[in-house]
């Protein structure tokens, strides 16, 4: 078989799907390199979502992928699908001839990360964790580098070979970022932004309101709440927040979240590794409640590494009450310098040129042979 002709310039490839968590940093390294004047392929599965109309010039191919449960039966019918997947992915790869693979992590990864292994193309990985998910552990020792999110992630293969890039954020998020910490006054105002998202909607709606409820009046006629819930929710959390006389506004999604983001005082959240980037680029200190169910509970991890940055604060679902939540937000709102002070700590560490620090890596990685001679587009941060 005649072998693929190298392109006039290079392609590399992504392989990433499942959650927009996987998805999002690699859409945005997609339009980094672009800019480059690299050509780019996204290898997803099946049920993975594409970058659509953002990126038209991202050709998507579409391959079997399942995850590993652990029931024997299942398992094995997932195996089979993950081999048909490789196999595909070594078609496509053979086809492309990419320069390099990026992988993201997640299930739908795997094949293509492998398939890359086997044809001998290099390897780049893109953690968005504080902990190693489970597909790039099963792939780091194939990687040239894994591209990391937080300073320190854990369950690193000794010897890996890491670069520090930040996971790449939502546009709006690092316009946001040209919007100051409005420091609240001792006594002043003070704007509550929470945000549950599917796996965390429900334990919000119940112990927010209930908490704020316990505050003493003085505090309450202070905060003003902006909250997502859950439809079934929203009823009863109204009436909480109105019997309690808190200014809350309540809906089940926001399009606006970058603006909100950037006008509040504090946030409660979960601690998914987008939302952590998020509040790093806004500058926006947060009390974080780690989803408990997250697989290797890497939420906790990220939350821990969080806090230690001086950004905010973290409470375990596991004793996370109305009294303790309310105890939390007394001590806040008496003390307003400490959230200045964390949203001075966490703005220091975030990252809003994650995309093109990634983008940076890959270009290294690919080598000066297929400089395009454009210009870096590496942003500095002014900040």
């Amino acid at each position: 078989m005649t072998p693929a002709r190298q392109p006039a310039s290079p392609c590399v490839v992504l392989a990433a799907g499942g959650t927009g968590g996987h998805m999002f940093p690699a859409e945005a390294l997609a339009s980094a390199l672009t800019a480059q004047g690299i050509t780019v392929a996204l290898i997803t599965d099946t049920r993975g979502q594409a970058f659509g109309e953002a990126l038209p010039s991202v050709a998507v191919h579409r391959i079997h992928a399942s995850r590993l449960p652990r029931h024997t039966l299942d398992r094995a019918r997932a195996m089979i699908e993950m081999g048909i997947g490789y196999f595909e992915a070594r078609r496509i790869l053979r086809e492309l001839a990419p320069a390099l693979v990026v992988g993201f992590g997640g299930y739908p990864s795997i094949p293509t990360v492998m398939a890359a292994a086997g044809r001998k193309i290099p390897i780049v990985l893109h953690e968005q964790n504080a902990l190693l998910g489970r597909a790039n552990r099963r792939l780091a020792s194939r990687a040239r580098a894994i591209a990391t999110s937080f300073a320190s992630v854990a369950r690193l293969p000794e010897g890996a070979k890491t670069e520090l890039t930040g996971n790449p954020v939502r546009p709006g998020i690092i316009a946001a970022r040209d919007q100051a910490y409005a420091a609240p006054s001792k006594g002043g105002k003070v704007s509550l932004l929470v945000l549950g998202g599917s796996q965390g909607a429900r334990i919000f709606s119940e112990v927010i309101p209930a908490a704020v409820a316990l505050l003493p009046e003085s505090l309450r006629n202070r905060l003003g709440i902006v909250q997502q819930c859950r439809p079934e929710d929203l009823e009863s959390a109204t009436a909480t927040f109105r019997d309690a006389g808190v200014d809350a506004e309540l809906s089940t999604f926001f399009t606006d979240v970058p603006r909100r983001l950037a006008n509040c005082h504090l946030v409660i959240a979960r601690s998914g590794a987008s939302t952590v980037a998020e509040l790093g680029v806004v500058g926006r200190p947060a009390i974080l409640v780690p989803y408990p169910f997250a697989t290797d509970d890497h939420q906790a991890a990220n939350a821990e590494a969080f806090a230690a940055s001086g950004g905010g604060w973290v409470i375990s679902q596991r004793v996370l009450t109305a009294r303790l939540l309310a105890d939390r937000l007394a001590q806040l709102l008496e003390h307003p310098e400490s959230l200045v002070r964390a949203a001075e700590a966490v703005r220091r560490h975030g990252r809003p040129d994650a995309a093109d620090r990634l983008a940076q890596l890959v270009m290294t990685q690919i080598g000066s042979k297929w400089s395009s001679g454009k210009p870096n587009r590496l942003k500095e941060d002014a900040a």
